[in-house]
């Protein structure tokens, strides 16, 4: 009796781990054919990146109405500002 638990659970434990490799597979599967075949495209950027080390301001309409005069101060002298 203990020996054919044993085969039992062997072949429950096989199935098991054959099916989530057929589910893992077909999930998975495509994810990994398209992340093989991407290009890379170089962009360029608009304005510098945040990590030029050089503060660019927000100066659209939308935003320099909802701002205070000091922080459009401390925009205006290149500082990073620290006041809402």
């Amino acid at each position: 009796m203990n020996q054919i638990r044993r085969f039992l659970v062997g072949g429950a434990v096989a199935g098991s781990l054959l099916t989530g490799g057929a589910i893992g597979a077909t999930i998975a599967g495509p994810l990994a054919a398209s992340a093989a075949t991407t290009t890379n495209v170089a962009t360029t950027a608009a304005s510098p990146s945040a990590g030029s080390g050089t503060f660019v301001p927000n100066e659209t309409a939308a935003h320099e109405a909802g701002e205070s005069a000091a922080r459009e101060a401390q925009e205006n002298a290149g500082q990073v500002p620290t006041v809402p």
